[in-house]
């Protein structure tokens, strides 16, 4: 009598279930009871266990990716949120970091802070260096030079005495301030011997400027006893120094 009693209870409270849950149009009947937990048996006979393979497989405790659910790291991410980098991001961002320029597929290389090479080569080679003029400098001025004519002799009275003018010509770079000539004069005989030459020594006309000339004439005389009757006096040689 007691376990008619206790199946008859059983379905009378499954009928009132099903009916709360039918009032919705979507209920589910919990019917059993769940199994007490015990040791694992060992399968028997010709059976194999196989691993889950493929992206539906989820690991218990841990939600499938794009539901809130824990990270690997143990951090709850939210619904939507990208899954964390598989292996292949970690290499790829190696790649990426470790090579540059356009074969690599990554970031060019930093401009150095001169500007790049190439640009800066175009800067150098097209504004050229502009090297100020110079200028030699100025050389001194040539010395003095003093140019002498050939004398001008004139006769006078007397044997033994004659006029002789010069002109003198200062060809130099530097005034003379002053100098001195000499003149030869040579004793001529009655037949054309040259019988002697007596020297005299005049002051040089100065001050004489760089480019100009000048003239001057001298009384030049000998001693009379030196040109006696039928000889005469003739002054062709002359020299100058000057300072």
């Amino acid at each position: 009598g007691a376990l008619v009693g206790a199946s008859t209870a059983v379905v009378c409270l499954s009928a009132v279930l099903a009916a709360c849950g039918s009032g919705g149009g979507g209920g589910h009947v919990a019917a059993g009871v769940p199994g007490g937990s015990g040791r694992a048996v060992a399968p028997t006979g010709d059976v194999s266990l196989a691993p889950l393979t493929g992206g539906s497989a989820s690991r218990p405790g841990k939600g499938p990716r794009g539901d809130t659910g824990a990270a690997d790291d143990g951090t709850t991410r939210p619904a939507g949120s990208p899954g964390p980098p598989g292996p292949s991001s970690g290499v790829a961002g190696k790649g990426a970091g470790a090579g540059s320029g356009a074969g690599n597929g990554g970031p060019p290389a930093p401009a150095s802070a001169g500007g790049s090479p190439g640009r800066a080569r175009a800067s150098s080679g097209s504004t050229p260096t502009t090297v100020p003029p110079t200028h030699p400098a100025p050389s001194p001025p040539a010395p003095a030079a003093v140019q002498v004519g050939a004398p001008e002799r004139e006769a006078t009275g007397q044997r033994w005495c004659e006029k002789v003018t010069l002109s003198f010509r200062n060809t130099g770079g530097t005034a003379v301030r002053s100098g001195t000539v000499t003149l030869g004069t040579h004793i001529i005989g009655a037949l054309g011997i040259d019988w002697a030459t007596i020297g005299s020594t005049r002051d040089l006309p100065a001050p004489i400027a760089p480019g100009a000339g000048t003239r001057k004439s001298w009384t030049v005389c000998v001693d009379a006893w030196r040109v006696p009757l039928g000889m005469h006096i003739e002054t062709r040689d002359v020299s100058v120094q000057w300072k």
